[in-house]
């Protein structure tokens, strides 16, 4: 069930009668035609020559992300100042690069909600919500996000939580048509990604490998929605027929003694794409296996082919051409989800069409983009889990980062030196700047993990992890960091780096204004000179930024515009902001007078007290609190909270009074899972003793 606004959906009661109505009036746009009708590959490959317009989530069909404007630029940003701000009315995260054609801006929240708003002014012009059930959030391993539109056509395309693509007029919201992209529901899929349109096809992916699902990218017919082809990246039940000659190669790499068709096998394409119109090909990025844990899904190892990497494909068919595997055997979380880059850049005297891959694994890599050629890899965060690339493209990994008995700090950790958050390429300074950092993690594998078996101490897997690991069975000794690096692709290194006070900052924007815009953890939007990073202007947004900003011109005037929201998986339990608002985007130009909207401090960070308990069931709590609740509420009273709260900082009535949240409480409507038949009420007794009691351990002796 679908709702366009005025109607109400069960998260959208608090939007406002005027963000939900529909204008009569539109802003002007070209000829008189209705809103984006204008918009087709040759539009967006015109637009790249000029960035005038932002038509695709990644800026260009390259996904660069690099603006050619420059009325704002290192002489003039000191003077950027608010146009207007728009509420989400939002309160997990926001990751969404906000797409503006012909003065609208289609920019999503939490829950896949789809919100159009004049670009000069900030009014809203429609809202749809696609009605994603409360209970699917349970599905999703990384918060309830989306990460934007496409338009194409005279159409807005949103890929919903529960899977669900959906074509929107983009004059009105109203609903075109709508597919579910989802083959096998017995599995937790869901979809958090932008969808992209390359030559009249639609292509998105999913997510879902930490549950147990088979990835795979499907491309619809952007007029009628029809399925045109469809191109898994892992092999399915080799009893069965293949789908093409690729997954037939790829089941040669994988041991069927793991039965990992059982588990998914992984591999879900949950985020990255780019397209090149002349060679028409596109690239996607691949994620880590189902479940992580290499021996449990391919006892006898083997690459596993298509898991982390990154893969071309014909874009009119879907037809396999080649690959390069970032990380085979993938065994840590290692995903080439990352965004890609298409550059043409000169290596060794000789002009080279390249690919540029930051992935979770901590190297930069530079593909020839024709035939997947490997040609570099070197580390942009220091690691531990290789010490390189040999010249065959195979990275040299450390015996010990294997190990089956024992915990081992790794670096990068599965969180990834380079998460979803977009990285950009100038093309004038030749840098590409990404949003590099480490959070700390150690990982053991689990040997007597089971698909889809509840138990104690495993991270998760009783609300439907499949990770076949311990995750932090010991603390790791890595400290975490945020770092903004501008990496040189020809000569393999750094050319600055700028230290954050936290990481998972956001993705970044670089124009030919010689800056870098970044949203930052802890609540800031920065400018920096790009050449030197140079701190060139900053401006509080009140709450941490995760998402990428675009910018764009409208009436010959610039807008530097960015939707900020914290969550996502690394939101979820830790923050470093003290104050908090509701998801909103921000809107700059030069000369800006718009007040800021106000900003709300968060609660105060008392440690919970009083609450009675065993301290014999503090072990057992322990187990349980892993095996159900530490990713999304963290550890109890020392992380933060994030975007879901810690519960060491929460009032004694509320961990007195546990049952009534965990069995049907009302943070269902949110999203929080039921435990009713996952848990008993001793289990919530030794979870009340693990929370208390780990509060008391931590809480300073004096006042005790």
């Amino acid at each position: 069930m679908s709702a366009i606004c005025p109607q109400v959906a069960p998260r959208a009661l608090a939007l406002s009668l005027l963000a939900c109505t529909l204008l009569a009036a539109a802003p002007a746009r070209s000829a008189g035609n209705p809103p984006a009708a204008r918009v087709d590959t040759a539009y967006i490959v015109a637009n790249a020559s000029t960035s005038t317009e932002w038509p695709t989530v990644g800026l260009d069909y390259a996904e660069s992300r690099y603006s050619r404007l420059d009325q704002v630029n290192t002489d003039t940003a000191g003077r950027l100042g608010l146009v207007w701000s728009y509420d989400l009315k939002s309160s997990r995260g926001v990751e969404a690069t906000p797409v503006v054609v012909d003065g609208v801006m289609y920019v999503t929240g939490p829950w896949s909600v789809v919100h159009a708003i004049d670009a000069r002014t900030g009014e809203g012009l429609w809202t749809y919500d696609p009605q994603v059930p409360p209970e699917y959030g349970v599905k999703g391993c990384c918060d309830v996000v989306n990460r934007g539109v496409a338009v194409y056509g005279g159409k807005v395309y949103v890929a919903a939580f529960d899977g669900r693509l959906i074509a929107l007029d983009a004059a009105t919201g109203k609903p075109a048509w709508e597919q579910d992209t989802i083959i096998d529901r017995q599995f937790a899929y869901t979809v958090t990604g932008a969808p992209r349109v390359y030559n009249g096809l639609v292509l998105i992916g999913n997510g879902g490998a930490e549950y147990g699902a088979r990835g795979y990218i499907t491309a619809y017919d952007a007029a009628s929605g029809e399925r045109k082809w469809r191109w898994f990246s892992v092999p399915g039940d080799p009893a069965q027929p293949f789908e093409d000659v690729s997954m037939e190669m790829a089941a040669k790499t994988w041991d069927p003694a793991g039965r990992w068709w059982e588990s998914g096998g992984g591999g879900t394409m949950w985020d990255s794409m780019a397209y090149d119109p002349e060679l028409n090909l596109i690239y996607v990025g691949t994620g880590n296996g189902s479940p992580w844990n290499h021996r449990a899904r391919s006892p006898a190892g083997g690459d596993n082919l298509f898991l982390s990497s990154i893969v071309a494909l014909r874009a009119d068919t879907g037809e396999y051409v080649w690959h390069y595997q970032e990380t085979p055997g993938d065994n840590w979380d290692y995903t080439a989800t990352q965004s890609i880059i298409l550059a043409d850049i000169t290596l060794d005297g000789k002009p080279r069409k390249v690919l540029l891959h930051a992935p979770k694994n901590g190297f930069f890599f530079v593909i020839d983009r024709i035939d997947g050629q490997f040609i570099s890899a070197n580390n942009f965060v220091d690691v531990n889990w290789a010490a390189g690339y040999d010249a065959q493209g195979r990275p040299i990994e450390r015996p010990e980062v294997r190990a089956e008995d024992q915990p081992f700090d790794i670096v990068p950790g599965p969180y990834g030196a380079h998460n979803w958050h977009p990285m950009s390429f100038n093309a004038k300074t030749g840098y590409a700047y990404i949003p590099a950092q480490h959070i700390p993690m150690t990982l053991m594998p689990n040997a007597q993990w089971k698909r889809n078996e509840a138990q104690p101490g495993s991270a998760h897997s009783n609300v439907g992890w499949n990770t076949g690991h311990f995750l932090n069975p010991a603390p790791p000794s890595a400290q975490p960091f945020g770092r903004l690096v501008a990496w040189d692709p020809v000569a393999g290194k750094p050319a600055w780096a700028y230290e954050h006070v936290a990481p998972w900052n956001g993705g970044t924007l670089t124009t030919a204004g010689n800056l870098v815009f970044q949203g930052t953890a802890d609540g800031r939007l920065i400018a920096f000179a790009a050449d030197s990073g140079k701190k060139i202007w900053e401006v509080s947004v009140g709450t941490g930024a995760v998402a990428a900003p675009s910018t764009y011109l409208v009436d010959g005037k610039q807008y530097v515009s960015i939707a900020v929201g914290w969550g996502g998986v690394g939101g979820l339990a830790m923050r470093a902001t003290d104050v908090q608002g509701s998801g909103t985007v921000y809107t700059f130009a030069l000369d800006g007078k718009a007040p800021m909207p106000a900003f709300v401090a968060t609660r105060q960070e008392q440690l919970v007290s009083g609450v009675a308990y065993d301290p014999a069931r503090v072990q057992a709590g322990l187990n349980t609190y892993v095996a159900n609740c530490v990713l999304c509420h963290g550890v109890p009273g020392v992380d933060r909270g994030g975007s879901i709260p810690n519960l060491g900082h929460m009032d004694a009535a509320y961990i007195n009074h546990l049952d009534q949240f965990l069995f049907n409480g009302p943070a269902t409507s949110r999203g929080m899972p039921d435990f009713t038949g996952k848990l008993t009420q001793d289990d919530v007794a030794d979870l009340k003793a693990f929370i208390q009691g780990t509060v008391d351990s931590v809480r300073p002796k004096a006042a005790l």
